[in-house]
């Protein structure tokens, strides 16, 4: 994406004539100037392609791809959607163009972009209840850890520790190694659906398989195997889940993976609370329970529609078609939106002829557009394992048991570690799509910091009634998982599944996954050794401090992607990152410290990025 001159109008070739509509309240001269101006300082715009020919010829091509994709009776119907994909702000201009059903559909879009079909909401919410056995497994081995090693008899300090570590480590060390990596073949033959499927068979059989270990060796082996299913899973539906989902609320509805995942993450206390009095066998249910959202989704995916992105990619375009009307309100929306992709797409294709996965792998780290998103992807990735939230997932029992805390009280305490979660997660649904995901994780790192130190250094106290050392631990803990689900957490999966193009998004997630899968398994399989050689206060303190490195890193390298298409995002990454930190360091950064730090009421810089039609607004008559 090239920046332009402050002279230019977006968008416009030389022969078009550019009609400015004012806004509501403004005259003529009114709204040209201000228009202008912002055209003018924005540094960059997120053009439209649709915009760089006349209508008539945008007609003419939506017609005639219709006609040459299968598609021949949808040919006018395609022709009017590029109409409204050209402008899409101001549809209502079209007039006698648009019947009054698809009029009034466009409209109501507009004003409820809540508004979607049953089958929009069924698909996203069934894939995000897949999300849930993840978060259930690390719950039901936490719990299990206070009783496994015992029955395995490997309970003690050194060697023991390092044994339970690579135990409760491995299927995050195989999701990020081997599953997130076989992702490209499973969906090129399988499809989203069917790989979603496949790995949702696994998830239902290996944790039942835990249950019935009969030696660590052999619950070593389940989890293994469970690791590359989550693996293959992680990086497939939130892929499924954003190629689904209205920009416009893409990032609440993508981010029904967080909210399950946490959901999870409470069932599996809940289930650890329920068999916590079951003799001997309490950690093998506890283990096994997690099968429970796997076969869920194994059992729904059959009546989800497949992705339309990837159909198109596959050359399948009237089923493409197909699959995005049955996920949107009307054939007009369904038009629009499908068409648009394939513009973006087409553009695509030029540059990754004789592609393959190992190329396209390669893209991932040496073509700028796409190595920008990486960073941006790898940055929320293992920033969500350096913030250490996992070490309470994943030891929150022991932790609580080691301040004074009996087993049962440990298991109530995380109990509600996991509610808190569930709880604030909530609130994000409609903050992530409104403030932004860079936004809440600025806001959100210093407070993650501060709270994890407070609960290490809250350790140190040993005087006082045993409420008063116990209490101030737990309610830091809860304080630093309110701020990771109201930034960090929901942002991650999020982020990474919509920055990559199409091209190359099987195998930037698979990147992602492997970032964040891996250092949760260095993460899980540290720790009981960290407690024990640097004291628990220690190993608080060195998260506390990761969080300040995270929030730097996201500084520079996380781009806000709110409210823009997954085509559109292929600009917003064209920007070089020079200028991008340049542009945080220089305008964002002192305009921050002098508004909201000493309240000095001034005007809010252009944005680095701008879409098109709030920068000009051009239509072209």
């Amino acid at each position: 994406m090239s920046e332009k001159p402050s002279s230019d109008v977006p968008f416009a070739s030389h022969d078009e004539k550019i009609v400015h509509h004012p806004e509501p309240g403004k005259t003529e001269a009114e709204f040209v100037d201000a228009t202008t101006r912002r055209a003018s300082i924005a540094l960059n715009i997120v053009e439209n392609p649709l915009q760089r020919v006349s209508r008539e010829a945008a007609v003419a091509d939506a017609r005639a791809f219709a006609e040459s994709r299968g598609m021949p009776e949808h040919a006018d119907l395609f022709g009017r959607a590029a109409l409204v994909a050209r402008d899409p702000t101001r549809f209502e201009s079209l007039g006698s163009e648009l019947s009054d059903t698809e009029m009034h559909s466009l409209i109501y879009e507009r004003e409820h972009k809540w508004n979607g079909p049953v089958m929009l909401w069924y698909s996203i919410g069934l894939c995000a209840i897949g999300a849930a056995t993840q978060g259930w497994d690390q719950t039901g081995s936490n719990g299990a850890n206070l009783s496994f090693p015992k029955e395995f008899g490997i309970d003690g300090k050194g060697k023991d520790e390092w044994i339970v570590g690579v135990i409760n480590a491995i299927i995050f060390l195989t999701a990020g190694l081997i599953g997130a990596f076989i992702v490209d073949p499973l969906n090129k033959y399988l499809g989203r659906r069917g790989e979603i499927f496949l790995t949702a068979c696994c998830l239902t059989a290996t944790p039942i398989g835990s249950g019935f270990a009969k030696s660590w060796q052999g619950l070593f082996a389940a989890r293994f195997v469970m690791g590359i299913g989550i693996g293959a899973k992680n990086a497939t539906v939130p892929i499924y889940s954003a190629e689904m989902a209205p920009h416009r609320i893409r990032g609440a509805l993508v981010m029904f993976w967080q909210l399950w995942v946490v959901i999870g993450i409470f069932c599996g206390f809940c289930a650890n609370v329920i068999v916590k009095d079951v003799p001997r066998i309490a950690w093998r249910l506890q283990l096994g329970s997690a099968f429970i959202p796997s076969f869920i989704l194994m059992c729904g995916i059959f009546f989800c529609p497949e992705s339309p992105r990837w159909l198109m990619k596959h050359g399948h375009y009237a089923k493409g078609f197909r699959s995005m009307n049955r996920l949107r309100a009307n054939p007009i929306i369904a038009a629009r939106d499908y068409y648009y992709s394939y513009i973006i797409y087409e553009e695509e294709l030029k540059v990754a002829i004789g592609s393959n996965y190992f190329t396209r792998l390669r893209d991932c780290f040496t073509v700028p557009r796409i190595r920008r998103a990486n960073y941006g992807a790898s940055t929320v990735m293992i920033a969500q394992q350096m913030c250490g939230i996992n070490i309470i997932s994943f030891y929150s029992s022991s932790i609580f048991t080691n301040v004074g805390y009996t087993d049962t009280q440990a298991l109530y305490a995380s109990l509600g570690y996991g509610a808190v979660q569930v709880v604030f997660t909530i609130p994000t649904l409609f903050l992530i799509d409104t403030k932004g995901r860079r936004t809440l994780c600025l806001i959100t790192f210093p407070l993650m910091c501060i709270f994890l130190l407070a609960a290490g250094l809250s350790l140190l106290n040993h005087s006082g009634g045993r409420g008063g050392q116990i209490g101030p631990v737990v309610l830091f803990v809860y304080l630093f998982t309110i701020a990771y689900s109201l930034g960090e957490g929901p942002v991650a999966f999020q982020y990474s599944a919509e920055v990559f193009p199409t091209i190359q998004r099987e195998q930037g997630m698979a990147w992602a996954v492997c970032i964040n899968n891996t250092f949760a398994g260095i993460l899980s399989l540290t720790f009981p050794r960290m407690r024990t050689v640097m004291t628990p206060t220690g190993a608080f303190g060195f998260y506390a401090g990761l969080n300040l490195i995270a929030w730097f890193m996201i500084f520079a390298f996380v781009r806000e992607t709110k409210q823009l298409t997954l085509e559109e995002l292929d600009q917003v990454f064209s920007v070089p990152t020079k200028t991008f930190l340049g542009y945080e360091l220089k305008v964002w950064l002192p305009y921050f410290i002098k508004r909201h730090i000493f309240f000095r009421k001034i005007e809010k810089p252009a944005p680095i990025i701008e879409k098109g039609e709030r920068a000009a607004d051009p239509i072209v008559a």
